[in-house]
């Protein structure tokens, strides 16, 4: 019976009264993780990385393998230059002893789509060319989330764009599997080719420069059908960790650049240039 005029209530009124609010403050904390509410932002995990994680490759040893074992590539040392790339990953890079160790050029991460910007972009960027390394900048394509032509402004006016100086080297268009969903961001092949071409058209009118494409070719035979339209005007270069580059996608006879590993004796992907030192000048000087 009801205790009435006493201000205590039966156990038996306590429970559902508890069983409600445990159910509300659930309710309250699912909605609050779906809906984004502050101070409850979900971690991100190893399926569905934070936005501005993914760097050059970084889905390579995922979907296609090779060796995470450093071994050198199987290339003339006479004809080739080593080089890394480096993203916030990687922090403030000790320059001296990437260049001790024989480096040459670096690439950075500057941009991915349109909201993120490297913080370690500055020290990295500047530190290789002030070390004597020839230097340039690559974007992380979202082809989900904007325009071709937006991401490669924000790219080119966020450190990506390019100037005569000997020194730097032409963007690069990261265009690799989405660490964050559908292996192609949920494009068809043609819309897939147009978004590219609308980066490269873009970021042409805005540098001067031809872009250089980082994929690999499993990657764009299944996102573009092997489109070889972009070959004539952009240095491809290719990832694969293996001994050798491999088939090429269409159209490109050789590689600029391949990154061959993703490990190594010093911080970055391991990465050579097709060519002598001055080639790779000549890359930098509008060749």
């Amino acid at each position: 019976m009801p205790l009435h005029g006493t201000g205590r209530t039966s156990p038996r009124g306590r429970a559902p009264r508890r069983l409600l609010a445990l159910v509300l403050a659930t309710v309250s904390t699912v909605l609050a993780l779906l809906l984004g509410a502050p101070g409850t932002a979900a971690a991100a995990d190893d399926d569905h990385p934070e936005i501005g994680s993914a760097y050059m490759g970084s889905t390579v040893l995922e979907h296609e393998g090779g060796s995470r074992v450093y071994s050198e590539p199987d290339v003339s040392p006479l004809a080739t230059v080593e080089g890394v790339d480096v993203s916030s990953h990687q922090g403030n890079v000790a320059w001296s002893t990437l260049y001790n160790a024989g480096n040459r050029f670096a690439y950075v991460k500057a941009t991915e789509g349109t909201t993120y910007e490297n913080p370690y972009f500055a020290q990295q960027y500047n530190g290789s060319y002030n070390i004597g390394m020839i230097r340039g900048a690559y974007h992380f394509a979202l082809p989900n989330s904007s325009s071709g032509a937006a991401q490669a402004n924000f790219f080119a006016s966020n450190g990506g764009g390019w100037s005569a100086d000997g020194k730097t080297l032409p963007g690069v268009l990261d265009i690799e599997y989405n660490p964050y969903g559908a292996t192609c961001y949920g494009l068809s092949q043609a819309a897939m080719v147009n978004w590219i071409r609308d980066f490269l058209n873009t970021y042409y009118s805005r540098t001067g420069r031809y872009a250089v494409i980082y994929t690999t070719t499993n990657w764009w035979t299944t996102c573009t059908g092997n489109y070889s339209g972009f070959a004539n005007n952009h240095p491809l270069w290719i990832a694969r960790y293996a001994s050798s580059a491999g088939t090429l996608p269409a159209g490109w006879s050789f590689y600029t650049f391949w990154q061959y590993t993703s490990s190594g004796p010093t911080v970055g992907d391991h990465n050579v240039f097709n060519g002598a030192i001055d080639r790779l000048r000549v890359l930098a000087n509008n060749g």
